[in-house]
């Protein structure tokens, strides 16, 4: 195999320090056409050095996302403690948009008893988690279905959230970086997930605490852009001063109290009508 190129060294050593690399932005760097920089990108990622994504490449460290069977393992109590705690944040007779995700997932199967609710997702999966909920509404996005996790992504999914004004957005990410950057792998998602900030009037975000140790390329917003951020354990110094500097509610779901499972109505009664007392600091 013969040895990369001084330029495509560059690239590599770029992509690793940014986490992506463009193709336009390249092409100036270095001066020569898109279509050079594209075939640089190319036998780059066919060496599996980096991994192509639209208009441009990501460094593997911060773009291979664990596969969502798995995903739906990791962190699994904690993400049952985050979806209950987020739960009793949410009211009867109220409108949300759920994202991708195995912890949004979760708070699916916490608002099941809720009554008078109409939720929004591009979540497959949450969407057969709510579909037999006597007293939910739920609306599915349209869009292209990814196969790896019952997602739904692309331009149709972004026009039909548009046509939405929510009461609240419950989104999950794949990464917090240490200075309260919300990160993503897919640039699609990350679309979507932009969108339905947007239109809503509050957003809550549920991550567990592993999320602060990932790395993702595609940013979705900053934590200054949270009215409220639901994990199972404290974060890191630095993010709960940013929250609080930010004037974030900060809710740790610590598990004090709450063992009943999560399809248990009793228990979800109590979440819902005492939002997450046990939890906030």
């Amino acid at each position: 195999m013969e040895p990369v190129s001084p330029r495509q060294s560059e690239i590599v050593a770029r992509a690793r320090r940014d986490g992506r690399v463009a193709v336009d932005d390249l092409a100036v760097q270095f001066d020569v056409t898109p279509q050079t920089i594209r075939k640089d990108l190319n036998e780059l990622c066919d060496r599996r050095i980096l991994q192509r994504v639209h208009g441009g490449a990501v460094y593997p460290s911060s773009v291979t996302n664990v596969a969502y069977d798995s995903r739906r393992m990791l962190a699994a109590e904690g993400k049952r403690r985050i979806g209950l705690a987020t739960a009793g944040l949410i009211p009867d007779n109220t409108s949300l948009i759920l994202n991708i995700g195995t912890t949004t997932e979760q708070v699916a199967a916490a608002l099941r008893r809720h009554r008078g609710i109409m939720v929004i997702t591009n979540n497959l999966n949450a969407a057969h988690i709510l579909r037999e909920a006597p007293a939910v509404e739920v609306v599915i996005a349209g869009g292209v279905v990814r196969r790896s996790d019952g997602g739904v992504v692309g331009e149709a999914t972004v026009d039909f959230v548009r046509q939405f004004r929510v009461d609240f957005a419950v989104i999950g990410v794949s990464a917090i970086d240490e200075g309260g950057e919300l990160l993503d792998y897919d640039y699609r998602e990350v679309r979507v997930a932009q969108e339905i900030i947007r239109h809503a009037r509050q957003t809550i975000l549920v991550a567990d605490a592993m999320k602060f140790e990932r790395r993702a390329p595609v940013r979705i917003a900053h934590l200054s852009d949270i009215d409220i951020f639901v994990t199972d354990r404290p974060p890191p110094a630095a993010t709960a001063a940013l929250c609080a500097d930010q004037g974030v509610q900060l809710v740790v779901a610590d598990g004090d109290g709450d063992d009943a499972p999560a399809d248990d109505p009793d228990r979800m009664t109590a979440n819902r009508t005492e939002p997450a007392a046990e939890g906030a600091v």
